[in-house]
């Protein structure tokens, strides 16, 4: 045992003591809340060159309806057809919208430009000839659209759950939001890390210095310590991670808050019955509601169980890793290893945000959040909708007992490898090394 501690103790060491761990520990939750701020600068502060459509509108339906938009006007030209497109070949922000004679037969409608139209720009344009060809249509059979347009009636559905100590807002796009960024860093901390293993091994295994370390250790607590202490070093970033990303976060976002509060105000004595006013007022409450709906989720619950499910997902895989990288002699002959090991992540990390967060409580959900395999990305999804004891009980001894079985399989090929040079290795190959006996 105390030579698993000090092979530990040299692999935490000597990566924390690195200049990149420090780098990376201070850079990446800087990038996310730099990210973070430039999104939110770019979309308040976006003013792209407004699209002008010259409309050529042959079946007369269209003419003079369209409405312009913040960046997008429309204008209905006398000239021909043929004239339109040259002037639309001098400015690269000017789009013809041609309709022709036969529309009402073959709706047939072109946009022509010297640049291709953004699928935005196609979307708007659609939407409001569909709206233009409905108000004829109701009106042609005496529908005043007024009179429908005032029975639209906008409906904001607040989702609660029922508990113990009475209802709570379920928040639904926080709890979203949480499962997919769980599901996401282990899904990424796992092919980090264990990637950081099994290239640990090859290292050694290649400069031959596993074979004077495994004359003081056996191949099983090497393979043990080099594991534990990558994963002591992930765990140890990861929550330097979550606690500079959580105060980097809270400051920024109540000064970005702060500021909008301000701007909105401002705003509103000048302008009460301006739309942009009521805007901006929403977008300065954005923060306020994001911190409102934060409240909903049990932060110390969540951070508890990635914690489990990291440290779990960690041991099962990089005990793999270790044992692809004790069985090749270069890291360009990993890659016929890698699929088989790397495939059970990618296919759950793409079900899971596809069906598991949309029916969390589905057979499939169960069997992925209960699968050692599966379970760190599957159950990070469902961890925040609520997942029954019993259940998450099942996952943890099932991921427990497929660690052991994994790290059991992986020594067997391991305390071979790790000695063996030169030899082209294939499945039939590791079969024979797992059987050898001690």
């Amino acid at each position: 045992m105390n030579k698993v501690l000090l092979i530990i103790q040299r692999e935490y060491l000597s990566r924390v003591k690195k200049k990149s761990f420090l780098l990376l520990t201070f850079l990446v939750p800087s990038l996310f809340i730099g990210m973070y701020v430039a999104i939110f600068f770019i979309y308040k502060h976006n003013d792209d060159n407004a699209k002008r459509f010259h409309v050529i509108d042959e079946s007369g339906i269209f003419q003079n309806q369209f409405k312009d938009q913040k960046n997008l006007s429309f204008d209905y030209p006398q000239h021909s057809y043929g004239e339109a497109k040259k002037t639309a070949r001098k400015h690269k922000d000017v789009f013809i919208l041609h309709i022709s004679p036969d529309f009402e037969k073959t709706g047939n409608v072109e946009i022509i430009g010297e640049k291709k139209p953004g699928i935005a720009l196609l979307s708007d344009v659609e939407n409001q000839m569909e709206d233009i060809l409905r108000n004829k249509k109701l009106l042609a059979a005496g529908i005043d659209t007024a009179v429908l347009n005032n029975t639209k009636s906008k409906v904001n559905i607040n989702a609660k759950q029922l508990t113990d100590e009475g209802e709570k807002d379920a928040s639904v796009g926080a709890t979203y939001a949480v499962g997919f960024l769980g599901a996401f860093l282990i899904y990424l901390a796992l092919f980090i890390y264990g990637a950081q293993v099994m290239r640990g091994v090859i290292e050694e295994k290649t400069s031959r210095i596993v074979e004077v370390i495994v004359s003081s250790v056996k191949p099983f607590q090497l393979m043990l310590g080099k594991i534990l202490g990558i994963g002591a070093v992930g765990l140890t970033q990861f929550l330097l991670w979550i606690l500079l990303s959580t105060g980097l976060s809270a400051i920024g976002t109540n000064m970005l808050s702060s500021g909008d509060k301000d701007a909105a105000k401002t705003e509103l004595k000048e302008t009460k019955n301006d739309l942009k006013a009521e805007t901006s007022v929403q977008k300065g409450n954005a923060a306020k509601q994001f911190f409102k709906a934060a409240e909903t989720i049990n932060f110390t619950f969540i951070i508890s169980t990635f914690i489990f499910y990291f440290i779990g997902g960690y041991l099962l895989y990089s005990a793999l890793f270790a044992a692809v990288g004790s069985a090749v002699d270069s890291e360009t002959e990993t890659q016929q290893f890698m699929l088989p090991i790397t495939l059970p992540l990618i296919f759950t990390f793409i079900l899971g945000m596809n069906v598991v967060v949309n029916n969390p409580d589905s057979s499939l959900s169960f069997w992925l959040s209960v699968i050692p395999f599966t379970s760190p990305i599957a159950m990070m999804i469902r961890i925040p909708f609520g997942v029954p004891d019993w259940q998450l009980a099942l996952s943890a001894i099932l991921l427990i007992a497929g660690f052991v079985f994994t790290t059991w399989v992986a020594s067997r090929i391991y305390r071979v490898g790790i000695l063996m040079h030169g030899k082209k290795i294939t499945y039939k190959e590791l079969a024979k090394w797992f059987s050898y006996k001690e």
